[in-house]
């Protein structure tokens, strides 16, 4: 698999392209009282469509931001515009982060050049370049349902591994929430984190200008957390969102094949019937 993420000049070098497309996936948490669709609005890359992830999600589930059906998917992105053969290019307005859930969802759907804008928004807006409030109206296409089901762990595959870890299970939330040391951030899940799971908070992978730190970095610090590179992988965070940040990162190492737990902890965490451990 080659680099899953693309560079601001790479991606100002192809801006236009019939075969570049550019989508813009911010999504943030209520208590930062921002809202993706909002600043899309106000500001984007020429070009771009706005995926809301919380709209392109199962909506028959109150666990946040799950994924739809194939069928529902290749609806939702066919009215996007967007289209298989393309490389569709992911961005958000923190760097990276929910730009990355964007890009294993299209995976998972089945677009296999899926790539996320390194640095993102904020990156693009500080080297000056284009920028505009019009709304994209692309052509819309016709899209096979395609589902990737290796990509995905459910409840029931993350129960066996909390009996039998055969699969290594990596959770990008903060060390103290992964210790059960601090609240989480939606009310009424427990403390603590995943029999057998491993720690490395996603935003370690990440420099100060939010940009992702090169492969040798992102190596040592996967090594450092005690995953084993060459075994298989999952990753988990809070609700699938930041464990995708993870997944992005070992795709640069060269992982493609890394699932992400998709309910996360919002599901886990929220249940009385499954075992949650607390400490290191």
């Amino acid at each position: 698999m080659t680099d899953p993420l693309v560079s601001t000049e790479w991606l100002a070098e192809r801006l236009g392209s019939p075969d570049v497309q550019v989508v813009d996936g911010s999504w943030h948490m209520p208590a930062e009282n921002r809202f993706g669709r909002a600043e899309y609005d106000s500001v984007h890359i020429p070009g771009a469509v706005f995926f809301d992830i919380d709209e392109i999600a199962d909506r028959t589930t109150d666990l946040p931001h799950m994924l739809p059906s194939a069928a529902a998917f290749a609806e939702a992105a066919g009215a996007l515009g967007l289209r298989r053969e393309a490389c569709v290019v992911a961005y958000d307005t923190n760097g990276v982060r929910s730009a990355a859930r964007v890009w294993w969802t299209l995976r998972v759907m089945g677009f296999p050049h899926a790539r996320v804008l390194d640095g993102g928004l904020p990156k693009w807006q500080a080297e000056g370049r284009p920028l505009t409030a019009e709304p994209a109206s692309p052509a819309p296409s016709r899209l096979e349902p395609i589902l990737r089901p290796e990509l995905v762990r459910d409840l029931e595959a993350m129960r066996r591994l909390a009996q039998t870890p055969d699969e290594q299970v990596v959770d990008a939330r903060s060390a103290e929430r992964f210790r059960g040391e601090a609240p989480e951030p939606r009310a009424g899940l427990r403390a603590g984190h995943l029999p057998h799971s491993l720690n490395l908070p996603f935003n370690a992978l990440l420099s100060a200008n939010g940009q992702m730190r090169p492969p040798g970095e992102l190596q040592a610090l996967f090594e450092g957390a005690g995953v084993d590179l060459g075994g298989a992988i999952v990753t988990s965070c809070g609700s699938g969102v930041t464990a995708s940040v993870l997944a992005l990162a070992l795709a640069r190492l060269g992982r493609g094949d890394v699932a992400v737990y998709d309910g996360s902890w919002a599901e886990w965490g929220g249940r009385a019937d499954t075992p949650v451990v607390t400490g290191p």
